[in-house]
């Protein structure tokens, strides 16, 4: 089934080859299910440091990114922003929607110029009524993306501030970076802040675990590129 984004997107976006029917959300359904999910899905042409929703806001939508990159974040009560996740094309969120009235727990902003595709929840809960089979396959892909979050959340369990900040480079490298003949590349900058929220460590301590990995040959910094090596033992 071709995609309908390539018209928005223009000649300057790479898009992604998913398309919404055949997200992993939607995996096994059947044809006339999958055609039915696109039929319905609706799509955005977003500018870089356009949010997407905020933490807080009523969950209505979820979406795919079919280009461009998206940074999930919380903000505490004392104002601290908390970067939880980089999403990248192919990704998808704002699955708090499926919920029964909930709002998002978190907010989403482009960080480059991006190609959402998605639903609002009117508009899915009503497929899911037309066709069940819809509901009953979104619920067995949920309980398996939660066991791969799960596994996810194994990197936090390693000894070292150093090990696990290692860990969750080669985790956004190969998830959002490009392959480089020793690892991975990062093209989009990622603060000090970034990291140390996504590792669960203060910033400071993060300035030291990074020259120790730079020392070790283990990341190497070339301009505002970021090459993560990739250490077998580590990884």
């Amino acid at each position: 089934m071709g995609c309908l984004c390539e018209e928005l997107a223009g000649k300057d976006m790479l898009l992604s080859p998913e398309c919404i029917g055949s997200l992993w959300l939607f995996e096994h359904l059947a044809g006339e299910d999958i055609e039915a999910l696109v039929e319905a899905a609706e799509r955005q042409l977003l500018a870089a440091r356009k949010p997407i929703f905020f933490q807080g806001d009523p969950a209505r939508h979820m979406f795919l990114i079919k280009a461009g990159r998206v940074k999930l974040s919380k903000v505490h009560e004392d104002g601290t922003e908390i970067t939880l996740d980089l999403r990248q094309r192919g990704d998808f969120f704002g699955e708090q929607m499926l919920a029964e009235e909930t709002s998002y727990p978190v907010s989403a902003v482009c960080l480059e110029k991006t190609l959402v595709c998605g639903f609002t929840k009117e508009r899915f809960e009503a497929l899911v009524l037309e066709r069940p089979n819809i509901g009953l396959q979104v619920i067995r892909n949920l309980s398996a993306r939660i066991r791969w979050l799960t596994d996810r959340a194994d990197s936090f369990s390693f000894s070292t501030l150093e090990k696990r900040l290692y860990r969750v480079l080669v985790t956004v490298a190969r998830e959002h970076g490009t392959a480089v003949a020793n690892g991975y590349e990062i093209h989009f900058p990622l603060t000090h802040e970034d990291l140390g929220f996504l590792v669960g460590a203060h910033r400071v301590s993060i300035t030291r675990a990074m020259k120790h990995l730079k020392n070790a040959g283990r990341i190497i910094q070339t301009g505002q590129a970021l090459v993560v090596t990739l250490d077998e033992e580590l990884a």
